[in-house]
């Protein structure tokens, strides 16, 4: 064998080798709605009924043309006896896998379905049915696959669910009830030896903590921990001893002068996780993460990093007038930077949490998340809520961009469920209530709904923070802007006003495909966002943007002897406005009796940047070569 032969067969090899160290990943369906698969699929009810079809997956099966529509909030309209479509759909579907996965753990991942679902592999039960529709789950499918030949996959998704509990959570809800598996399914292929989750504690102060879950372990001798700042250069390291049948390490020790993670600094950092046979790697798999302390102090505020804060933020469901809550993650990047846009640092989950792709991008970009338990008006059983808590918790834990939890919405609260988050939480975050009830303040927070301006000034003097996860409902544009100047201002300079959540973000039209591909957004139901289906900005856009800026000039008019120092007051938590820039415009506006409207620009200049620490108010003086004159 040549030279060359023998290092293309080396370099193969370690190819291998290091691909067998992590977990591999194969998509069944496409990976969202924007790149889709075709599976065979059959309905029992409503349009397409009782004949084999396609259907593209992930979707929601109302905008493949099968099924009817209903709205969450029919059962008022129509009464007791109301009882939404009980449609059932079939799905099936072919896939082979490859025979180097023989001897590997393969589970089939389930990130999204609506909602009772039953999986099936080459005829045999994969588990227990899943009920819930907004949660990732899994099954471990290794015993049931043929490798190197062909597989069946035959899925069985019940749009109501057979739990009670379930269907008053997630369904008697005021927004469209949907159908279909509307996020992607996968194989994922891990080595018999593998760690299944981990759970990231990073502190301000650079300790990081992690409970590291393991599977089948039977011969590694330990688990080494690496973390990677921006730049990928190594950080901080450390190893622990691990034996036979270990189930749960926690590791810990820390970093010096990390780079803290807030929603004005997203500062994120890898965590690489390897497990060791002889000095060797076997598996290994990584987690982004943030350095970032949350405190709650009763009777004071809510504080990152020892800073208080306070939310300018905003209810989001995940939508798309196409295609329901199949989105992807263009549609979760644009939500994000319009969120931000308006200058908010702050977005609730509501009401349920969302795809993984839009917490990625918060943590990137910087959003302060309240991800949420369903439960619109009604909770879930505790037998299916624990269940449920586990599956968001653990696939959420990692995201520092998510500082609450939030059991429930406005009565969908078990409390049974309350000390559940810790368990799978290990930076133990704060659980807060979304209620519209001043009586169920919980942790010292107080999440009362759409109070008016005078019974929020009487909350504020209360013994609770004071945080509305909902205000100032956006009804066709009418309430998204209007008083939150007055609002914001209380919020702003009360010791325990902690800011709130907007509702809502976006309108949400449905283009239905029974109805030649028109909106409809269900009478007044569904227009209530500040911008519209396909993010189109309303007037409510513009004046919150005007209203949450964090650079806050309250100079209404200009004096005669103006000499360009005006003041100015820095709303940033973090941000020096040293960081930032300063252009400006001297402008006259035309007259009311004049043929054109606008204004004529008399000068125009940049400013130094001004040394004005977070909260902190100070004159600054707009410097300009020429003279400013009021004209």
């Amino acid at each position: 064998m040549s030279c060359f032969s023998k290092i293309f067969v080396l370099l193969c090899l370690c190819s291998q080798i290091l691909h067998a160290q992590s977990k591999e990943i194969q998509f069944l369906s496409g990976t969202d709605s924007e790149h889709t698969k075709e599976w065979d699929f059959w309905i029992n009810g409503g349009r397409k009924a009782g004949s084999w079809n396609k259907i593209r997956v992930p979707s929601q099966w109302e905008q493949q043309g099968f099924g009817s529509y209903n709205y969450g909030r029919d059962y008022v309209t129509y009464g007791k006896n109301f009882k939404f479509n009980d449609e059932v759909g079939l799905y099936k579907h072919q896939f082979s896998v490859p025979n180097s996965w023989k001897g590997k753990s393969v589970n089939i991942v389930f990130e999204g379905s609506m909602t009772d679902t039953e999986v099936k592999i080459n005829g045999k039960f994969a588990e227990a049915i899943h009920q819930g529709a907004f949660y990732e789950f899994k099954y471990d499918i290794s015993d049931k696959l043929i490798f190197g030949k062909e597989n069946i996959l035959e899925v069985k998704v019940s749009k109501m669910s057979a739990d009670k509990s379930v269907n008053n959570a997630e369904r008697l809800a005021d927004y469209w009830v949907l159908g279909g598996i509307f996020r992607p399914v996968y194989l994922e292929a891990a080595p018999k030896e593998n760690i299944s989750s981990t759970s990231i504690d990073a502190k301000a102060d650079g300790t990081f903590r992690s409970n590291i879950h393991l599977k089948g372990i039977s011969s590694v001798n330990n688990v080494k921990v690496e973390i990677f700042d921006a730049k990928n250069i190594l950080v901080g390291e450390s190893q622990i001893q691990i034996q036979k049948g270990d189930t749960l390490k926690q590791i810990q020790f820390s970093i010096k002068n990390p780079k803290l993670w807030t929603a004005e600094t997203p500062n994120l950092y890898r965590a690489k996780f390897s497990l060791k046979k002889n000095r060797k790697n076997s598996y290994q798999t990584e987690e982004k993460f943030g350095f970032r302390t949350i405190e709650i102090k009763k009777g004071d505020g809510i504080y990152v990093n020892g800073t208080k804060i306070k939310m300018k933020g905003i209810n989001r469901h995940v939508w798309w007038p196409e295609t329901g809550r199949a989105v992807n993650k263009n549609i979760d990047l644009m939500d994000v930077q319009l969120i931000k846009e308006m200058n908010m640092n702050a977005v609730r989950c509501s009401h349920y949490p969302p795809n993984k792709s839009f917490l990625q991008i918060c943590d990137s970009l910087g959003l302060y998340v309240l991800d949420e338990l369903a439960g619109w008006q009604k909770k879930y059983s505790t037998e299916v809520g624990k269940k449920l808590v586990k599956e968001m918790v653990t696939r959420d834990a990692n995201h520092p961009s998510i500082i609450f939890w939030s059991n429930g919405n406005e009565g969908g609260h078990n409390f049974d469920l309350d000390a559940e988050y810790a368990k799978y939480d290990l930076s133990n975050r704060p659980v807060i209530h979304a209620h519209h009830k001043p009586e169920n303040a919980f942790n010292g927070i107080d999440c009362n709904h759409y109070e008016d301006y005078y019974s929020t000034q009487k909350i504020l003097e209360g013994e609770n923070i004071y945080m509305p996860t909902e205000f100032l409902h956006a009804q066709d544009d009418g309430g998204g802007g209007t008083s939150l100047a007055d609002y914001w201002e209380l919020h702003w300079n009360s010791k325990k006003g902690a800011g709130g959540f907007l509702w809502a973000f976006a309108d949400e039209g449905l283009v239905r495909t029974d109805f030649n591909n028109q909106i409809d957004i269900n009478a007044i139901n569904a227009p209530d966002g500040v911008v519209g289906p396909h993010r189109e900005k309303e007037g409510s856009f513009y004046a919150i943007r005007e209203i949450y800026s964090p650079v806050k000039i309250d100079l209404k008019t200009l004096p005669n002897n103006f000499n360009g120092t005006i003041p100015v007051e820095n709303r940033y938590h973090f941000t020096n406005l040293k960081d930032c820039q300063f252009e400006w415009k001297l402008v006259k506006f035309k007259t009311p009796f004049s043929s054109e409207s606008g204004f004529d620009v008399l000068q125009k200049g940049k400013a130094q940047s001004a040394n004005i620490q977070p909260t902190e108010k100070r004159k600054f003086e707009f410097k300009s070569s020429n003279k400013l004159e009021r004209k």
